[in-house]
């Protein structure tokens, strides 16, 4: 037996890590080797017995495995040390999802949310050596199979594959706790998981043990941070001790008298000139360690150690003339939310390592980005996540999970929500990066309660009283049960009720749509109701949570799904790797609009590529402009849960699309923005999210494709702090004077300090019209990770691609003859990027993938 005993010399605490599993169907008599954390799916797949889940249509293949119950075991020891502990508890960090728990053949626990951290004391069940754990998991189908005959009707789940998941049109998502996705979405695949998700430990300890510690900020500012803090500790007998409370800056002591079973203290606490907790790109997100210990008989019993920063986190709703704002202020600075929406990494969720966490949050601060929404369909994030977050200024959005559905309103489901509520409010609310707590995604909106005639049509399929019934369960969950949590226990943060919304009013102004003054909105006519990109100038709203255009990965991606006679976008694989019904064909319709045609398949890749990239750029730029009116864009989405066409700037592998590369561009702190929106004029816009005035001088030139200036203009430019404003607005036809649109680039660029800060340009003409000609283009090495590219004419949206994971310093970008480019290559190693040389590098531009 492999299992692994830790034991804490300071206190009398010790656990035993259980990780050596067995599994089985429970219709079979063949044990197989289980990884722990794991799930049936990853399980079977390491004992080849089924094939790759992700390749070709074999997800099809594969629903059989939810509608099986299936069972875990292990055998375990527990030293005599361990035994002789007060209490012995097993923890259940994570149970995927109905469980019944047997521990030498006795049942502990009987377990239905994924989400919940599951807790027994089994010091009576236990002996010195072989005892055995037990789970069976049942068949989440099977049993909300029959939750959803007894409630007699479906209720809404847009995203439920039924049909995939061989259950004809029964929506059964919204009876288990689990993920959402797990059922499938328009960008996922439908692997209904059971397993166990998390690790699984025997704990024990005597006397006392402090369970947990809440380092609750009152008031937070640059002279002072007044704390509490909520120290809670069971015990088995009356005591009397000491409580100390130990930070950088502060130590105190209170003496405490402990009642049998769990007692709460709270210890105010104040630290003089805090170093305060700040987001990306507005200063350090320092970090406090805080330790309680509790002392009998100058003897530490129990200890425990939080992380968390120090600072003051408001989301701002104000009246005003045009309806209400909605930002977050940050130790009293209004913040501008650059970033995007998060999905979780893996269909299967234990596949995730701490290396892929740290590669996507260290390549969300590569793009200049300081919020990721962790969006309401997936999982809690594990630890690891947040704690990135902490550790590189990445404030988090985070809902809870519930996603484009309805949900039942039944006694049972409710005190499971509550538990699952206070169970993940509890592990992350010492987080610094925690901004928001959002009840769910996108069911105001898509209910649309107060107004008969919004929503998306989903009331009008039910009688009266039902309708009565599942407005009732929701109105309980989301605007009493979860918001009295979040107040109760993590009262500092705010909470909202949907996403979007444009208030809470209980009347038809609640509900937000495209033109809402107040709340958020998820804008979509981009994309799902095939407006041009030019829409996203009309329709920006006080935070953008939401808006998204699709790609494919790239070529090297599709060929781990596909074989070449799939190579084609209405091929039966390309079809299916596209969740998104009019996904595929909605590319080409933009695509034809905006871009060259494409020479071939693996063209027509790249293409989708730069006309994602180019969309979204639209859209993140329009809302910077708006600032302060706007103060938030958080686009769909940063990355993928398998390999797949979707709107994802990050692919499933890490690899980055070129939307990642143009929103670093775009969410730059200081930032040059050419708007040629209306035809007749030319507006150059700098915008500033840090907090030092801006000063320096605007250059913009009108170039051909040859680099030859034809005008040039400077203007100074002094901004201040954290905003923005128009620095040169020029007439379209005096500007251009004659000159060819189709031949001719405008540029802006903005110099301080003899430091070029950014620099745009703008094209008077649409991707497809421009009379571009064949690029010569050269490279030069300058160092083992650096190099230098020119071109001879106009070469666009350069590529460089290399058989070595990692990132450029820019890629997809426009290079102009007589300004040559310098580029920098990262290797990704451990999750961090470091400076590495490219091997079989190569550049190409879209003259290479056009239909010539």
């Amino acid at each position: 037996m492999t299992q692994e005993l830790s034991f804490n010399a300071t206190s009398t605490k010790s656990t035993l890590q259980l990780k050596d599993w067995k599994f089985k169907a429970c219709d079979e008599q063949n044990w197989l080797s289980a990884e722990v954390p794991g799930c049936v799916h990853t399980d079977l797949l390491k004992n080849r017995l089924i094939s790759d889940p992700f390749y070709g249509k074999n997800e099809l293949q594969l629903q059989w495995i939810d509608k099986k119950d299936w069972e875990y075991e292990t055998t375990f020891d527990v030293p005599h040390t361990m035994l002789s502990l007060d209490r012995l508890e097993l923890l259940f960090h994570g149970l995927d999802t109905y469980g019944d728990v047997y521990l030498n053949d006795t049942q502990i626990l009987k377990t239905d949310n994924m989400f919940r951290v599951w807790k027994k004391d089994v010091k009576e069940h236990l002996k010195e050596q072989n005892n055995v754990l037990r789970i069976r998991f049942c068949s989440p189908i099977e049993k909300d199979l029959v939750k959803q005959e007894k409630l007699g009707y479906n209720l809404p789940a847009v995203n439920d594959h039924s049909e995939d998941g061989e259950v004809g049109d029964k929506t059964l998502s919204v009876f288990a706790r689990k993920a959402p996705y797990h059922y499938g979405w328009d960008w996922g695949p439908r692997f209904v998981t059971s397993g166990i998700w998390k690790s699984v430990e025997l704990a024990g300890w005597s006397t006392a043990e402090i369970s947990d510690l809440f380092i609750q900020q009152k008031k937070v500012t640059s002279s002072s941070a007044e704390l509490t803090a909520v120290v809670e500790i069971e015990t088995e007998k009356e005591a009397e001790g000491i409580l100390h409370i130990e930070a950088e800056g502060v130590s105190i002591s209170q003496d405490v008298r402990l009642a049998v079973g769990t007692n709460t203290v709270e210890i105010e606490l104040k630290i003089t000139n805090p170093k305060l907790w700040w987001s990306r790109g507005l200063g350090e997100p320092h970090l406090y360690d805080f330790t309680a210990s509790y002392v009998q008989e100058e003897q530490m019993i129990t200890e425990k150690t939080v992380r968390t920063g120090l600072r003051s986190i408001t989301l701002v709703r104000e009246k005003d003339e045009q309806g209400a704002s909605f930002y977050f202020e940050l130790n009293g600075v209004p913040v501008f939310a650059k970033g995007a929406n998060h999905i979780p990494n893996d269909s299967f969720v234990t596949e995730v390592t701490y290396e892929r966490y740290k590669h996507e949050i260290i390549s969300a601060e590569l793009a200049n980005m300081n919020m990721l929404r962790v969006w309401g369909g997936g999982i809690y994030e594990n630890d690891e996540f947040y704690e990135l977050c902490d550790q590189h200024g990445i404030l988090v959005w985070q809902d809870f999970m519930f996603a484009c559905s309805m949900y039942p309103g039944d006694q049972a489901f409710m005190d499971n929500v509550k538990a699952e509520a206070e169970d993940n409010i509890r592990r992350l609310r010492n987080h610094p990066c925690i901004a928001l707590w959002c009840g769910n995604n996108e069911m105001d909106v898509a209910w649309a309660q107060y107004d008969e005639e919004a929503g998306w049509g989903w009331k009008q399929q039910y009688s009266q009283e039902q309708r009565d019934e599942i407005w009732q369960a929701y109105d309980t969950l989301f605007h009493h049960l979860l918001p009295e949590a979040v107040q109760r226990l993590s009262p500092e943060i705010a909470y909202w009720p949907s996403s979007p919304m444009a208030d809470w009013s209980n009347d038809r102004q609640q509900h937000s749509n495209y033109v809402s003054g107040s709340g958020d909105i998820h804008y979509w006519d981009v994309w799902h109701g095939s407006k041009p990109f030019e829409e996203y100038n009309s329709h920006v709203g006080r935070f953008m949570s939401e808006y998204g255009f699709q790609s494919f990965p790239e070529y090297k991606n599709v060929k781990q799904y596909a074989e070449d006679e799939d190579m084609e976008l209405e091929s039966e694989v390309m079809l299916h790797h596209q969740k998104n019904g009019r996904g595929n064909a909605l590319i080409k319709e933009y695509m034809e609009k905006y871009l060259p045609v494409a020479k071939d398949f693996p063209s027509f890749l790249y293409m989708s590529h730069v006309l994602q990239a180019e969309g979204i750029k639209s859209a993140i730029e329009a809302h910077r402009r708006k600032k302060p009116y706007c103060m938030g864009t958080l686009y769909w989405q940063m990355n993928d849960c398998w390999p797949v066409a979707s709107w994802a700037s990050m692919d499933y592998y890490g690899r980055w699309k070129a939307l990642h590369y143009y929103a670093k561009k775009s969410f730059q702190d200081v930032m040059v923005s050419i708007d040629g929106t209306n035809s007749e004029k030319v507006d150059v816009h700098v915008i500033s999210d840090q907090l030092d005035p801006v000063e320096g001088t605007l250059i913009s030139r009108l170039l051909n494709f040859q680099g030859e200036v034809i005008r040039e203009f400077k203007d100074a430019v002094n901004l201040d702090k954290n905003t923005g404003n128009v620095i040169l607005s020029l007439s379209t036809a005096e500007l251009l004077d004659g000159q060819d649109p189709a031949g001719t680039v405008f540029q802006a660029e903005l110099v301080a300090d003899e430091r070029v800060i950014d620099c745009k340009e703008h094209y008077f003409v649409s991707g497809k019209e421009l009379k571009l000609k064949i690029p010569v283009l050269s490279i030069t090495r300058v160092s083992d990770s650096e190099y230098m590219i020119e071109t001879n004419t106009l070469a666009k949206q350069v590529w460089l691609s290399t058989d070595t994971e990692g990132v450029f310093s820019d890629n997809y970008f426009d290079l102009i003859p007589g300004s040559p480019k310098r580029i920098q290559f990262f290797e990704r190693k451990e999750g961090a990027l470091v400076f590495g040389s490219p091997e079989n590098l190569e550049v190409q531009s879209m003259y290479d993938f056009m239909k010539r």
